[in-house]
């Protein structure tokens, strides 16, 4: 069987979902898609190569007939309305984060998709895919380094156009996200201390930022948030055990040699990062759709992700240990 997606926004990363299912994975082709005009979604379209029809809105994209599944990549705001509307369509919708821009949106996809008595929802938090993280996770779950006491993690740009507390929303939910999963506990508390701000940061960003979050099971996790660190783009993070320690292990490079220098290169750009995860992420997602299955970060994940980002702005603002507050989960996601 192959999979019948239609992208609800054509722009970089929606372009390169098109070219990945496209051109890359198995089983799956995109057959529709649309933006915020019909002529961007046919650009679009003509400049991946494909064969596919360009609608002039996600709606229309979501209740065409030759549309089996949904993957939302559309600004922000917008993700609510076309997820919300895949499930009142009965497909499969992936969804870029955020999920919803708020966790009342959040809670209200959740609501919905519970009602509809199906699985259907899958966030796109990509960092559960990587090989890297997948290892660190096989590793504690064989007792490695027995109970996980303390995270420390690290999440540096070379240089990011963020500003306010976008890099606590936009960018930190990785970490919220993958954290939840490696560690399998939840949050209670978010604390956020912020440095002398870096004199190359322009606007009102405050840059680093530590974020010190506590879990249920009395875990700490300590999260640099550097989004222009100047040197490149290096994500990394140290589980401290009872009897062992884990580094996330890192991405090879050459060893250079060179004008009296021993070094290693550093990574530049997100993508060069997590490509391949987001080749996994998504074959996963359509060899689970095509089976009727339920796969990957879910609604509800997307939830606890949205009530932790705000607990962080929060505790930004107020300088105080600040409480996550999370609803009961409910069964459909246990």
């Amino acid at each position: 069987m192959t999979l019948s997606i239609g992208i609800i926004g054509t722009g970089a990363i929606g372009k390169e979902h098109m070219r990945r299912l496209n051109h890359t994975l198995k089983g799956a082709r995109v057959v529709a898609a649309s933006d915020v005009g019909l002529e961007q979604a046919q650009a679009a379209i003509d400049e991946v190569g494909i064969e596919a029809r360009a609608y002039a809105s996600g709606h229309d994209v979501i209740n065409a007939a030759e549309v089996d599944a949904v993957v939302v990549t559309s600004w922000g705001p917008t993700h609510e309305e076309f997820v919300l509307a895949a499930i009142e369509a009965g497909k499969p919708v992936f969804c870029e984060k955020p999920l919803a821009t708020t966790a009342e949106g959040c809670l209200r996809i959740v609501e919905a998709e519970i009602a509809s008595g199906r699985a259907l929802v899958q966030v796109g938090f990509m960092r559960r895919f990587d090989w890297a993280y997948r290892q660190l996770k096989a590793l504690l779950d064989e007792g490695g380094i027995g109970q996980p006491l303390i995270a420390k993690c690290a999440h540096r740009n070379a240089q990011a156009n963020f500003s306010g507390d976008a890099g606590l929303i936009d960018s930190c939910v990785h970490e919220f996200d993958v954290m939840r999963w490696l560690l399998e506990d939840d949050y209670v508390s978010a604390q956020v201390i912020q440095p002398r701000v870096s004199s190359l940061v322009e606007g009102d960003l405050q840059d680093p930022s530590l974020i010190i979050l506590r879990t249920r099971k009395g875990m700490v996790i300590t999260i640099e948030s550097f989004l222009n660190c100047q040197y490149g783009y290096d994500i990394r993070c140290e589980l401290v055990g009872e009897s062992g320690v884990a580094d996330l292990p890192q991405p090879a490079s050459v060893p250079l040699r060179h004008s009296a220098r021993d070094s290693l290169g550093v990574i530049t750009h997100w993508k060069d990062r997590f490509i391949d995860a987001f080749d996994v992420e998504f074959q996963e997602w359509v060899d689970a759709t095509a089976k009727g299955e339920r796969h990957g970060p879910t609604a509800w994940d997307g939830y606890v992700a949205a009530v932790t980002s705000d607990a962080c702005v929060k505790a930004r603002h107020s300088q105080q240990v600040e409480p996550i507050a999370l609803a009961e989960r409910p069964a459909f996601y246990r």
